[in-house]
């Protein structure tokens, strides 16, 4: 429910404005606690990778399987996975996770819809979120990278403020790979036409904060890679 019918059904039981800002402002004890929550589970598992996609997609969808396998090939490298906790991409990250053995992480979002966190996430490693923002605070704060496969708006989201977020220094860079050339590769270039060349909204480097692919080897390889380099640590 939006914050304005929230208010308008409170001002249906005679709620003043004063009284309902008061209200709003107890909120942030229920924002600070998924924040406690999240930073104390989060803060204990080893280094992560978060694998992003559509959750319409199907169990038979090349895709699907894909994410699947680099999830399992990722944890044999050593890496958890965190994933949204929905279904399609989100289930297949948390299936090869647990198919490879290794951990399986679910930020679980309640929505209006009911979705409800897959059956391969760890017991005691599924978090459950009402606010988004918090949500995306635990994607950027514990992953050592990005496996971003087709998805929609949502997806968009959360690869936009990644790099938002580094290109602008406020978090350190990790690696992101984008899966499917088919899915990407005209995104990526009206980016590089519109945004680098005729407006200069971005500079051209800015290009290079992510890597494209339709290779599993690849976009596992380019993970295992960034960190010969660099340790492991939280983002910010």
């Amino acid at each position: 429910m939006s914050d304005e019918k929230i208010s308008q059904a409170f001002k249906r039981q005679g709620w003043s404005d004063n009284e309902i800002m008061t209200k709003d402002s107890w909120q942030i004890f229920k924002i600070m606690s998924e924040f406690v929550e999240g930073f104390e589970r989060m803060g204990r598992i080893e280094p992560c990778v978060t694998i992003f996609g559509s959750a319409r997609t199907k169990q038979e969808d090349p895709y699907f399987q894909q994410a699947e396998e680099i999830a399992e090939r990722l944890v044999s490298k050593g890496y958890g996975i965190i994933t949204g906790g929905g279904p399609g991409i989100m289930e297949a990250g948390n299936k090869g996770a647990q198919k490879g053995g290794g951990t399986s992480v679910g930020l679980n979002i309640v929505l209006p819809f009911e979705q409800d966190g897959n059956p391969y996430i760890d017991k005691e490693r599924r978090i459950d979120f009402d606010y988004f923002f918090v949500r995306k605070v635990m994607f950027m704060k514990y992953s050592q990278g990005f496996i971003v496969m087709p998805g929609g708006f949502g997806t968009m989201d959360e690869l936009f403020e990644a790099l938002t977020l580094i290109q602008t220094g406020k978090i350190e860079r990790f690696p992101i790979v984008l899966i499917g050339k088919a899915f990407w590769d005209g995104g990526i270039e009206w980016i590089k036409k519109v945004f680098a060349h005729e407006f200069k909204t971005i500079s051209e480097k800015d290009m290079d904060l992510f890597f494209c692919t339709d290779s599993t080897d690849e976009a596992v390889e380019h993970i295992v890679k960034f960190y010969s380099k660099y340790m492991h640590k939280p983002n910010f």
